[in-house]
């Protein structure tokens, strides 16, 4: 199917656009994003950025899609501050990998949150699936704790899994899953706590 565009309150979910490799370098350029990803390598240049907005578009018009690749537009800004992805669809068994990064200027907003309540329901409700999963390099506290707000479950650690292109080193994965039922069953409290914290961040902004 034709990749959707998803709007919440605060964001745009859609394909990459060429324009958005000023964005792309400016987010996964910097080091502190780029050490917690397995495939960008470091420094991250235009060229970079280019050869994979150039593959998104292109997996975005194949028929049988495997994945879908959304950057995260903030509407008050209107630029890209991250990406969440829907990788290695399985159809038949319902199954899909999730991953995702944000700016760090922009951390700790519920941006990631707020993403990854859209394209989890577009996941179990469009897509018709019945799991997702997320790996996560094991000592990224923040994101290992994103996981688990969300309601995926610790499942294990995968030790010495993946080789980080931006510094070398190896680490070790932990893997989170989430069932259908379990998303639908913690939803509104992940939907109560997001809107919470856009309240108390508005207050804060409006105090300035």
């Amino acid at each position: 199917m034709k990749q959707p565009i998803l709007e919440t309150e605060r964001l745009i979910l859609r394909s990459p656009r060429m324009s958005d490799w000023g964005d792309l370098v400016k987010g996964i350029g910097d080091f502190e994003i780029a050490k917690h990803l397995a495939a960008p390598p470091y420094p991250y240049k235009k060229k970079h950025a280019i050869g994979w907005i150039n593959k998104k578009i292109k997996e975005a018009k194949e028929k049988e899609k495997t994945g879908y690749t959304f950057v995260i537009e903030l509407k008050s800004e209107k630029k890209l501050i991250g990406c969440i992805d829907l990788m290695h669809i399985d159809y038949i068994n319902g199954l899909s990998e999730t991953g995702s990064w944000i700016n760090k200027k922009y951390q700790r907003k519920g941006y990631i949150s707020e993403a990854k309540i859209a394209v989890n329901e577009f996941a179990f409700n469009t897509l018709k699936l019945r799991r997702l999963e997320s790996r996560i390099f094991s000592e990224n506290n923040a994101s290992n704790a994103t996981q688990k707000s969300a309601g995926y479950k610790y499942e294990g650690t995968r030790k010495k899994r993946v080789i980080c292109k931006a510094t070398g080193k190896i680490h070790d994965e932990s893997i989170y899953g989430l069932l259908k039922e379990d998303w639908k069953k913690n939803l509104p409290k992940l939907k109560k706590h997001l809107n919470d914290k856009i309240k108390k961040l508005d207050k804060e902004e409006n105090k300035k």
